[in-house]
């Protein structure tokens, strides 16, 4: 199980780690992930594949219009009768019965597994060999109750948007770049043409377990919350406008911070020493996620523990040259990275 788990194996962290460190090969995970959301705002517990069916497939039909790759691999039975749907060469029937019969062959099996072994909370139990289909847990509804709930939504939808994005593609992952645009809150991938992926807030959310980067107060990427995150620059943005660090709107650099936090001075200062360690943690957790996040990481801060460490300290003593003036702030709760 990787650090991020560890750390605080709290009910929302373990779904991120599913989230964010399960293996990709296909989007099944992502949208058995919104469909297990929106079950847990209902009453029922035990849902046939029938039941689950109808807005699984739809979850797929939905991307597709908007990305056909949806798996690495270039075929499957399950994606063309999402494809025929959205042809119009079948019916909303016809499709469920096909994703009874083939739609969930491996993505129920998988959804719980992290790096090559299942985590130990279980947000549904796999009732198949008895003739049924899922039992939703008392896990999902306590984490449905949650603040961090209304974020989870938009961390999959941006998770699944990076990933196919990465497929469609169709090139090395090592060739890919994510980029931000800070000012609009997205990421976008440059080249002949711009490709707008997903929000900043949303992508960066789960990595920082919905707290804030600074104080570990709870935040929320939900646009209507009183608690949405402000996209940060560690390192002052001021900075690049003075003539230095003219990376500084790499992925690398930007942190979720409550609107505390973030508009208390801190804008031309540089933040304390102690906060150093802990980007270099977030950033590990981007390493430690599966394309393209890992590689712009790495192509950003370097490709060896102790050299990303170098590159932030180095980036630390520019800055503090430049800027003279720490900032630093007290924990409002207990540290979760």
């Amino acid at each position: 199980m990787t650090q991020f788990h560890l750390k605080t194996p709290t009910l929302d962290n373990n779904w991120r780690s599913i989230i964010l460190f399960g293996r990709n090969v296909a989007s099944y995970k992502f949208a058995l992930a919104k469909t297990l959301l929106e079950c847990a705002g209902k009453t029922k517990t035990e849902l046939s594949l029938a039941e689950i069916a109808p807005a699984f497939s739809l979850n797929i039909c939905e991307r597709l219009q908007l990305s056909d790759r949806q798996a690495t691999s270039p075929r499957s039975r399950f994606l063309d009768s999402c494809r025929a749907l959205n042809r119009g060469d079948i019916d909303t029937d016809e499709l469920v019965g096909r994703t009874v019969r083939i739609g969930f062959n491996n993505v129920i099996d998988a959804f719980h597994i992290v790096n090559g072994a299942p985590i130990e909370t279980r947000f549904f139990i796999d009732e198949r060999s008895g003739g049924g289909g899922i039992r939703l847990t008392d896990d999902l509804y306590r984490l449905y109750d949650t603040l961090q709930s209304k974020s989870l939504g938009h961390e999959v939808e941006a998770r699944w948007r990076l990933v196919e994005t990465a497929w469609s593609l169709n090139i090395g992952q090592n060739l890919i770049t994510v980029q931000a645009d800070h000012k609009n809150d997205l990421l976008f991938i440059g080249g002949a043409r711009r490709i707008d992926i997903t929000s900043s807030r949303s992508a960066l959310n789960g990595y920082q377990k919905g707290r804030c980067f600074y104080c570990y107060d709870e935040i929320s990427v939900n646009p209507d919350h009183h608690t949405l995150a402000d996209v940060d620059h560690f390192f002052p943005w001021v900075l690049k406008n003075r003539g230095f660090m003219r990376d500084v709107d790499g992925v690398w650099n930007l942190v979720l911070a409550c609107r505390s936090c973030n508009r208390s001075g801190k804008q031309a200062r540089v933040p304390a020493l102690k906060f150093l360690n802990r980007l270099h943690q977030r950033n590990s957790y981007l390493i430690d996620s599966h394309h393209p996040l890992r590689e712009t990481m790495i192509k950003q801060t370097r490709r060896t523990e102790p050299s990303r460490r170098d590159f932030l300290e180095r980036k630390h003593n520019e800055a503090r040259s430049a800027l003279i003036h720490l900032w630093d702030t007290q924990p409002r709760a207990e540290a979760t990275f």
